[in-house]
């Protein structure tokens, strides 16, 4: 039986049987019966970790330890509103820091620190007073690759890449859709986040991804 910690780029957390790509935390939301209570983030922190690193081996939903979340790829992570894990990605951390820091036009003369991108990022995801996931709108002919919107018809999960959408599942990415030229649409991924793609950063994208374009 699949556990419940499989993230849609909503933000919400399911049972299913597809794990992903990536591995991240919001912090403990399970029980010592590894059931999901009503929290859905202890930190604001928001991790996208590797599913491997450095040979260490743990208990999915050990009692007492962080809850190991699961996504299709780091656009859907970025999307729930995630971002690089510092240790096991430290690398990408630092792209995504510059970039994130470049799109929003930092003014600081240090670089922005953990604590300062955790704090915008975890106001853009989420509602003030609610567990909802804050959405925004924006012109889809702006947005970068690697943005996730929602379909104007369903309100199911789209990435942007390139000339195309395609459609999100737990599986993989579904047959690409034209992108329309113009149009506004509602925005999953964090509004820092999309200035972050824009200024450069490119997210880990699941193998069907390209496989949908060809």
């Amino acid at each position: 039986m699949a556990r419940q910690n499989r993230v849609d780029p909503f933000g919400e957390i399911v049972a299913v049987p597809a794990r992903g790509t990536f591995m991240g935390n919001r912090g403990i939301l399970h029980d010592a019966s590894g059931r999901l209570g009503t929290a859905r983030w202890r930190l604001k922190a928001w991790l996208i970790c590797l599913t491997t690193f450095n040979d260490r081996r743990r208990q999915v939903m050990t009692p007492n330890r962080y809850t190991e979340l699961f996504f299709l790829d780091e656009a859907t992570a970025l999307a729930a509103g995630h971002r690089p894990c510092f240790e096991c990605r430290r690398r990408r951390f630092l792209a995504y820091r510059d970039a994130w820091a470049a799109g929003s036009a930092w003014t600081g003369s240090e670089p922005p620190r953990v604590a300062d991108i955790d704090g915008r990022l975890h106001a853009e995801r989420v509602m003030p007073g609610t567990r909802r996931k804050r959405t925004w709108m924006g012109g889809l002919a702006g947005l970068p690759d690697g943005t996730v919107i929602a379909d104007p018809g369903d309100g199911s999960a789209l990435l942007v890449l390139g000339r195309h959408l395609l459609p999100w599942r737990f599986e993989g990415y579904g047959r690409a859709l034209p992108r329309p030229a113009g149009g506004s649409v509602t925005i999953l991924t964090p509004p820092s986040t999309v200035a972050a793609l824009g200024a450069g950063y490119a997210p880990v994208l699941h193998p069907t991804a390209h496989e949908a374009t060809r």
